[in-house]
């Protein structure tokens, strides 16, 4: 609890068992409820969950990154979540940041609050490849110039959200892959969210998760489709449901099936 707001981490997890516990540990006392959603790991990343204590939900298949962060925000807000922070359970990202990004949210701040890799400008000191480096700067402008904002970067799985901006994006009409971080930031502009950034370190090793370089292709190519269809919907020449307050949004039901475990807390 943060100046009386109840704070919800969402662990958005595939095959994270040798991460999670560090992750985890990691998180302030502040933190009111720890949400881990399973998208039908092939390790023992749920068996950990459930020895940590986690408030955990399985997948009964493979659904994809962004379907696996509908079902945490859906969660979290059923949870009563006033906030909520998306942590990698990879330790990719630094738990230890969760408190500065949920008070500049129950501050007033922001509504919207991204660990950027880039600010601190050890980015390629943590181990981020080359290739990727480059592709995230050549993409951020690409981005900034047709949302007409400036963000250090667009690519930081690291973000908190106040409760109103996931209840309002239509994030049922999101993609289940990797583009989904992208569309809910272009939404989030959209829509005249407030988005602030702070610096975080990340470290790139091993045991943490990363897109091979033709999901990296597809997930580029998926961000400049979203840019291109949110300046068409500015200039009025297009309408996509993606930005549109008629399309799905958490508060409807979504899952008639798919979670195939939900305990309690």
């Amino acid at each position: 609890m943060l100046n009386g707001k109840r704070i919800a981490v969402v662990l958005p997890a595939y095959n994270a068992e040798k991460t999670l516990e560090a992750t985890v540990r990691e998180l302030p006392d502040l933190v009111d409820v720890c949400i881990l959603v399973d998208d039908h790991s092939s390790d023992r990343t749920v068996e950990i969950a459930r020895r940590l204590g986690l408030q955990y939900y399985v997948h009964d298949r493979n659904y994809g990154y962004g379907r696996n962060q509908q079902t945490c925000y859906r969660e979290a807000l059923a949870a009563g979540a006033d906030v909520v922070i998306m942590v990698h359970p990879d330790y990719q990202y630094t738990p230890l940041l969760t408190t500065a990004m949920a008070s500049m949210i129950v501050y007033g701040v922001y509504d919207v609050v991204l660990g950027s890799r880039i600010i601190g400008g050890g980015t390629l000191r943590g181990g981020m490849p080359l290739y990727k480096y480059i592709a995230n700067r050549l993409l951020t402008a690409f981005e900034n110039l047709f949302l007409r904002i400036k963000l250090s970067e667009y690519h930081t799985g690291y973000r908190a959200f106040s409760r109103e901006v996931l209840m309002k994006l239509p994030l049922l009409e999101n993609s289940d892959d990797f583009v989904f971080d992208n569309q809910m930031l272009a939404q989030c502009v959209h829509f005249g969210f407030r988005i602030g950034e702070l610096s975080c370190p990340t470290k790139y090793f091993e045991e943490a998760s990363s897109i091979n370089f033709r999901r990296s292709v597809k997930y580029g190519l998926g961000v400049v489709a979203t840019t291109l269809q949110f300046a068409l919907q500015k200039a009025g020449l297009a309408h996509f449901r993606i930005f549109s307050l008629q399309g799905r949004t958490l508060e409807r039901r979504y899952y008639e099936s798919g979670v195939t475990n939900r305990p309690g807390a």
